[in-house]
């Protein structure tokens, strides 16, 4: 049985179809992309898969369980937790405080929260930083702050999109190792992204969207040849 099971996944607003008739499967321990221009309805499928709406149809079950109609907090105790495209970091507490808002849902007591947030500081490579205010940190920071919150929550599954967004080669070098060390952990990875570099180095399997549709599905070399993707991010001419 698949971690995650989406069965027929459609989301309208209005006569605006964001995503239409979506399946796919995760595995539990694979690295999943997903892939598409912007306006595809990528972050609307994460929105969709963490409870933050309902589809208009379909059904998304995790680890055996429906999803539709969950609230987002049920589901993040479940086990399946995303990050933003916008980091959302509290920008006058401290670094450590902003993970705990995440520890606090498996770690009651402060103490324990405390002491599970700066163990996930040290792991994303902030914990040198955890006493200084969040708003001090720059994009790479703040990134990482979203990206600790997150897996303080103890999850399953994350699905992190764009997670890589406005670093540089090298702040995104650094992020793809921590990614890395995140899925050895035994964390099952969901990444919406644009930077092309992180997705070739860490995905197994790659999906594509394009206005609301999955049009493409397979391992990220055969991905980056497929015409149909090519034509959908660069346009028709470069097909050739």
């Amino acid at each position: 049985m698949a971690l995650l099971d989406v069965k027929n996944l459609t989301k309208r607003f209005g006569g605006l179809v964001a995503n239409s008739d979506i399946s796919l499967q995760v595995e539990a321990g694979e690295i999943v992309a997903i892939i598409g221009p912007n306006g595809a309805g990528k972050s609307t499928l994460f929105n969709g898969l963490a409870g933050h709406h309902v589809p208009t149809s379909g059904s998304v079950a995790f680890d055996g369980t429906e999803l539709v109609g969950q609230r987002p907090e049920a589901i993040a105790a479940m086990g399946l937790m995303r990050t933003y495209q916008i980091p959302r970091s509290f920008a006058a507490m401290t670094v450590l405080e902003n993970v705990m808002v995440g520890a606090l849902l498996r770690h009651p007591s402060l103490d324990a929260a405390r002491d599970a947030s700066q163990q996930v500081l040290d792991k994303v490579g902030l914990g040198d930083r955890s006493m200084i205010p969040a708003g001090e940190l720059n994009v790479a920071g703040q990134k990482r702050i979203e990206l600790a919150r997150a897996l303080a929550t103890s999850p399953k599954l994350m699905l992190l999109d764009e997670v890589a967004g406005g670093l540089n080669p090298s702040e995104a070098r650094d992020l793809t190792e921590i990614l890395r060390s995140i899925h050895a952990s035994g964390v099952t990875l969901v990444i919406v992204e644009h930077v092309l570099e992180v997705v070739m180095r860490l995905a197994h399997r790659v999906l594509v969207l394009n206005f609301g549709q999955l049009i493409a599905s397979g391992a990220p070399q055969d991905i980056v040849r497929n015409p149909e993707v090519i034509e959908a991010y660069l346009g028709r001419k470069y097909r050739a």
